[in-house]
């Protein structure tokens, strides 16, 4: 009996994204189907390379045609991707635009935006990293990037900055442009000014994400970023110490207010827990317990990850090779778990705007 693609469609109509609630046929993710009388071959494009949920679509795709079409048959299925984004009127190569906010500073903002950069990249997204930490920028320290030179390339006229490429990922900072060591004394309305000199005057092609490292508290820089340029969401890094919740509650506060309204992705608990490595099975809580978690349900969103106290995971930092750029594939496994579920969230935000579902 000669199987028609209406009939493998049907059967994979039974197959839901389960953060998009809609059958993966509906939502045009099945592609380029190919039916023999011995095999059957189609892909699956997913909304982000990064997407957790992967493992599970194929395989309810695998049931659904054993089930419904033939037990026999030889099957192949390719999953692929192609990440979601919004429509831009400026910044047009950019799908996605993810902040990375904290109320306070010291609760290592910067580690989980590299690594989550890092860790994105790692799946095959264009990534690129943005520095706005105007008066502490680490950025250059924690890829190693000091000594490489900043350089101007002319686009129709008009001169940008060259963001550096290393680890996969293309970054820029101010501390690129200052010499190290050099303090950085500027008002508000130049901190602002310089804020869209990096994101406007800058070469940075075509990007799926584009992560932003935004300075603590609620300021000029974070009132400039959301009043000018489209975010697609904010991830929200805490410790689970009581005063970098207080302070993190604010920030998630700002963001939604209504003058500003950007879409929280979600908690990154940082410093979860400390795990001696002669001792793998401990866990000990050093800024207690269950701080991100009563965040995320206090504003209604995710709890992104955990990611737990590690002298690597610093030294990483110090030394210009993130966790994720070394070979430590345990302690750079919540890193990829947490990229997995901010790309996730990405994809359901823009699944809601694309059906109106929030206004852009």
């Amino acid at each position: 009996m000669e199987i028609t693609v209406k009939q493998l469609l049907q059967a994979l109509s039974n197959v839901d994204d389960p953060d998009l609630k809609k059958d993966i046929v509906t939502l045009g993710m099945v592609q380029h189907i190919d039916i023999t009388p011995d095999k059957i071959y189609f892909e699956v494009e997913l909304t982000t390379p990064a997407c957790p949920m992967k493992d599970m679509i194929q395989h309810a795709c695998t049931t659904a045609v054993r089930h419904f079409i033939s037990k026999d048959i030889a099957l192949e299925i390719k999953m692929t991707s192609r990440v979601t984004g919004q429509e831009r009127h400026e910044l047009k190569g950019i799908k996605n635009i993810i902040a990375i906010a904290s109320g306070k500073g010291g609760v290592g903002k910067s580690t989980i935006a590299v690594n989550l950069a890092l860790a994105l990249a790692k799946t095959g997204a264009k990534t690129g990293l943005l520095d706005a930490d105007i008066y502490g920028p680490s950025i250059p320290t924690m890829l190693g990037l000091h000594k490489s030179p900043l350089e101007m390339k002319e686009v129709n006229g008009k001169n940008l900055m060259v963001p550096i490429d290393k680890f996969g990922i293309k970054s820029i900072s101010v501390g690129l442009i200052v010499e190290p060591g050099q303090a950085i004394v500027w008002r508000g309305p130049m901190i602002s000014s310089a804020l869209r000199q990096l994101m406007n005057d800058v070469d940075w092609g075509d990007l799926d994400y584009l992560i932003i490292d935004l300075p603590p508290g609620t300021g000029d820089i974070q009132l400039t970023l959301c009043q000018n340029f489209p975010l697609t969401g904010v991830v929200l890094v805490t410790t689970p110490q009581q005063v970098a919740l207080d302070d993190a509650e604010k920030a998630a506060a700002m963001f939604n207010m209504p003058m500003i309204k950007v879409p929280l992705l979600g908690v990154v608990e940082n410093m979860s827990w400390f795990t001696p490595p002669e001792l793998p099975e401990n866990k000990y809580y050093i800024f207690g317990k269950g701080g991100g978690q009563k965040l995320a349900t206090q504003f209604e969103i995710e709890l992104l990850g955990q990611i737990p106290l590690s002298i690597p995971v610093g030294k990483g930092g110090d030394e210009g090779v993130p966790i994720i750029a070394s070979n430590n594939d345990i302690l750079s496994n919540a890193f990829n778990e947490m990229a997995g579920q901010v790309a996730r969230q990405v994809s359901i935000i823009n699944s809601m705007k694309s059906q109106n579902a929030i206004p852009a």
